[in-house]
């Protein structure tokens, strides 16, 4: 992996050295400046569910590391604490710049449980709190922002495709950067040891680090192919192994490693289906559903191949089976509620891509005013294509008005605007969701286009026009600003 950043933690370790002279504001605004072209990549993906599964993992880390003493205020006040998903099929997380992480779904789709992916993000959170990055940043000092981004980017286009990453980064040059950007083993130790901390902290079990490094150990033993990049940047050795393993069985509260959940499963099943894999793939998940009704399969396993023949059948446009498929997951969900709703969620998903509405738009129950993420989503969608988006709209404002990097949100809210008629509204959102994933220039343009409908006679005698023209100005100077700054930084 390539990961970058962290102060040491003030109440646990000590520091390897000097962290340098990069604030964490000039890091921040690398970090930004990589996470936009990260937006802009086809792999990335905002998948409602798989987000909010990862971020239930995450977020009890960040606390842990903050109740720890490893997040100090200004960090944690100025890092963006994202994890952008990839849809890429190899096994790879990364730390960036400005407390990024990126997650490609291969490494999801690898793992046994949760406590194993608690490890790979604590361990990845653990070179943010620790300035890692910082430390190697500064090796480049002498280079601008936006070649170091460049670098970095370089870097991790070469970990998915060699050949992709010659536009950036060539020949011995390519090799020198990776040096520099692949952390020291007394990081990697250190990384391992205020990670597992963290992780055991936020409650989740120390054996899902020593199976995760088993994991990749046996990838490593098999020769590495290309498929676990992690094991380039981070290489598993027989000190780091043994070091986990020793943490482990002295650790006083050790359970035995958690069976996998039907929930865990199914997020699993939808990894792998999510990263494109091809027809051939597809079709073998679909003929797998066939055989898991012998003794013998686990509920979770079970599950986890039907999800995945569902979700497989739709992505072909097979939908007969279907029926059988999604009657069978809630038959086996019922002892597990998060599993239930996974499966509910799934049902609403493919009858939205039969082009049946109803059950999508069925999520966002009377009274109920907040959903979940997952929930708004579909149910939103379902409303607008039913003709009923001022249902949908007020729940939407109320996300981006707590969550305004909710680019997703913006844009449904922009599509349930423009079905109301409300053209200023609409295209200010389109704005809004460009700047949500850091793309200035278009944003810019969309506010440009919004001041211009709001000063038409007939845009006018819309409801409340004249105070989205007061907001569109006011942002538009700030995004402009923005702007400024980012060519200043160059």
């Amino acid at each position: 992996m390539v990961a970058l950043t962290g102060f040491p933690s003030q109440a646990q370790l000590p520091s390897l050295g000097e962290t340098g002279s990069m604030t964490a504001g000039a890091e921040r605004r690398i970090g930004d400046r990589i996470a936009r072209e990260l937006y802009r990549d086809p792999d990335y993906i905002d998948d409602p569910v798989l987000v909010e599964y990862v971020q239930g993992i995450w977020r009890p880390l960040l606390a842990a590391a903050r109740l720890r003493g490893e997040l100090t205020p200004e960090i944690d006040e100025r890092f963006a604490w994202k994890i952008l998903l990839g849809k890429d099929r190899s096994v790879n997380a990364f730390a960036l710049p400005g407390g990024y992480l990126g997650l490609h779904l291969g490494l999801i789709s690898v793992v046994s449980n949760r406590d194993e992916l608690a490890s790979v993000l604590a361990h990845e959170l653990s070179h943010v709190t620790q300035r890692h990055i910082a430390r190697m940043l500064d090796k480049q000092n002498q280079q601008s922002p936006l070649m170091i981004g460049a670098m970095i980017l370089g870097v991790l286009a070469a970990s998915k495709d060699p050949n992709a990453a010659s536009a950036m980064i060539v020949g011995g040059q390519a090799v020198a950067i990776q040096n520099q950007l692949n952390f020291s083993r007394d990081m990697e130790r250190e990384a391992d040891r205020v990670g597992y901390g963290a992780m055991t902290q936020a409650g989740f079990e120390p054996k899902g680090f020593v199976t995760m490094f088993e994991k990749l150990q046996q990838a490593s033993r098999l020769n590495d192919n290309g498929a676990f990049p992690y094991l380039r940047s981070h290489p598993m050795t027989t000190e780091r192994m043994a070091d986990m393993q020793n943490r482990q069985q002295l650790d006083s509260h050790y359970i035995a490693a958690s069976e996998p959940t039907m929930e865990h499963a199914m997020v699993v099943a939808r990894a792998k289906v999510l990263t494109g894999p091809g027809v051939d793939v597809l079709r073998a998940w679909v003929n797998e559903a066939a055989g898991v009704v012998p003794a013998g399969q686990t509920a979770a396993r079970r599950a986890g191949v039907l999800y995945a023949a569902a979700l497989a059948s739709a992505s072909l446009r097979e939908y007969a089976r279907l029926p059988v498929y999604l009657t069978t997951l809630e038959e086996l969900a019922q002892a597990e509620p998060k599993a239930r709703r996974l499966v509910a969620l799934l049902k609403a998903e493919l009858a939205l891509a039969q082009n049946q509405p109803e059950l999508a738009a069925a999520l966002a129950a009377p009274g109920v005013f907040a959903l979940p993420r997952a929930e708004l989503m579909l149910s939103s969608q379902g409303l607008i294509r039913l003709g009923r988006s001022a249902e949908a709209t007020p729940r939407l404002q109320a996300r981006v008005a707590s969550d305004p990097t909710d680019a997703l949100a913006w844009q449904l809210l922009a599509a349930a605007y423009a079905a109301q008629g409300q053209a200023i509204r609409a295209v200010r959102a389109e704005a809004e969701s460009r700047v949500a994933v850091l793309d200035y220039t278009a944003a810019l343009d969309r506010f440009k286009a919004a001041q211009d409908l709001a000063r038409t006679a007939s845009n006018r005698n819309e409801p409340g026009a004249h105070i989205e023209a007061s907001i569109i100005d006011a942002r538009t100077r700030e995004v402009q600003l923005l702007l400024k700054q980012q060519t200043l930084e160059r």
